[in-house]
């Protein structure tokens, strides 16, 4: 059945009232809970701002004792929160209560440890990452470098500030805070130690001046004549000229007891590891001014000899001086290749967990370097390293538990000509290898 024009109209103005009443009703329940809100946050807030300053209190009181990770989280929560009630307080434009002010310690954080804890105390290692006496025998490495450059600063507090930030991947305010300093001073501060610790601890690089010790460190794991092992690892970066995923490359040589005997860092993400090598002091020291591994050759157990010589992954090229495992690209591995291998897969753990060693005690080079500072990122990386060194002379071993240790293949492999000498040297030590094994096996 036709309908008139009329009735189209007025069912059109009913329906169009029916939707304003929506609309209205549907403003008139987003605006009621509004103030509803307003009134219950106004009696929210004030309760939330008392606890806050209760937990800043608890702080406060409690500092030396609890552990940085603790205390630093409780910083962050806290200054967090009291930007999130500010904010909120302008947005409902309530005034901003008045609290009580908060109370400050008498001295700073630092000085109060120093009064309370004898080099015995547990809390060193905690707070630093080395015991008390280590920490007064480094102290006594960098006083006079500190001296210099750092006066009126005293030494003590710029060590142990880079030392906590190096721990524990403070940032400058929160190393200020605890040091009594500004934050440009806790800056200056770091730097000037690590630049201290390179200059002065370079020493510890043992490549050239302990070579026997090293060398007697491998015979003892069945790599007679071995020098090192060698490979690289991948330090993250992040800022706005790198992107979230940005690395650096830093290429180490350890020796047996996994510490590093030569450090180049810096090196871009996208250069191939045997680009790498070949731009490093190492390489040239051992191809051009035979300043490494010009040891006499060792005589084997099968007649043959082998000279000095380091490990390194399959991503680096064979060299004489550098022994790479064997690829099965000629159908599977005799038993004297297996044997190289499976002795050389022991080695290449020493360089995976130093490195795993590094990024765990020293927490600011084991995550994402942030800022703008790249240029002296591999400069501190090299002062980690050099600090891992140091404790080891100290006798403070770390526990390789929880130690992650990187097995990153995404480099590609070598894929080029392998040297006939090279060649030669392998076959050698895997010969050795496998009548090593041999006799291993009927001794058991």
């Amino acid at each position: 059945m036709a309908t008139s024009g009329g009735g189209t109209s007025r069912t059109t103005k009913r329906c169009r009232k029916r939707k304003y009443k929506k609309i209205a009703e549907s403003k008139t329940k987003f605006i009621k809970p509004e103030i509803t809100d307003r009134k219950h946050l106004s009696d929210v807030i004030p309760l939330l701002s008392s606890a806050t300053s209760a937990a800043h209190s608890f702080l406060l009181r409690n500092d030396l004792h609890l552990l940085p990770s603790q205390s630093l989280s409780l910083e962050s929560l806290l200054s967090s929160t009291s930007r999130s009630l500010s904010h909120l307080l302008s947005l409902i434009s309530l005034p901003i209560p008045s609290t009580a002010p908060l109370p400050q310690p008498q001295t700073n954080w630092f000085d109060r440890f120093l009064t309370s804890s004898p080099d015995c105390d547990p809390r060193w290692v905690h707070f630093f990452n080395l015991s008390g006496s280590s920490f007064t025998l480094l102290l006594r490495l960098l006083t006079a470098s500190l001296t210099s450059s750092l006066h009126p600063l005293p030494p003590n507090v710029a060590l142990a500030a880079t030392l906590f930030r190096l721990s524990h991947a403070a940032s400058f305010s929160a190393v200020a805070r605890r040091f009594g300093l500004d934050s440009s001073t806790a800056c200056r501060a770091f730097y000037s130690v690590c630049k201290a610790i390179v200059e002065n601890l370079g020493h510890l690089f043992e490549l050239s001046s302990d070579i026997n010790r090293i060398i007697v460190g491998f015979g003892w794991i069945s790599l007679p004549n071995c020098c090192g092992v060698m490979g690289i690892e991948k330090f993250e970066l992040e800022g706005p000229s790198v992107g979230e995923n940005g690395f650096l490359l830093v290429q180490a040589l350890v020796d047996s007891e996994g510490r590093f005997l030569d450090v180049s860092a810096g090196w871009p993400g996208c250069k191939k590891p045997e680009d790498v090598l070949k731009s490093t002091k190492l390489f040239s020291g051992v191809e051009c001014s035979k300043e490494y591994l010009h040891g006499p050759s060792l005589e084997l157990s099968t007649g043959n000899s082998i000279p000095q010589y380091i490990l390194g992954d399959s991503f680096y090229p064979l060299l004489p001086w550098l022994l790479t495992p064997f690829n099965k690209t000629n159908g599977e591995l005799s038993s004297s290749e297996q044997a190289f291998n499976e002795v050389h897969c022991r080695g290449m753990e020493f360089i995976r967990v130093a490195f795993g060693k590094v990024k765990k005690r020293w927490k600011l080079v084991g995550g994402k370097w942030k800022g703008q500072c790249f240029e002296a990122f591999p400069f501190v990386i090299v002062a980690c390293c050099l600090l891992h060194n140091f404790l080891i002379k100290c006798s403070e071993r770390m526990s390789e538990e929880n130690v992650e240790i990187s097995r990153d293949r995404e480099f590609p492999l070598f894929d080029g000509l392998d040297d006939d000498c090279a060649k030669r040297n392998r076959d050698a030590l895997a010969l050795h290898l496998s009548g090593v094994c041999v006799e291993n096996c009927v001794q058991s």
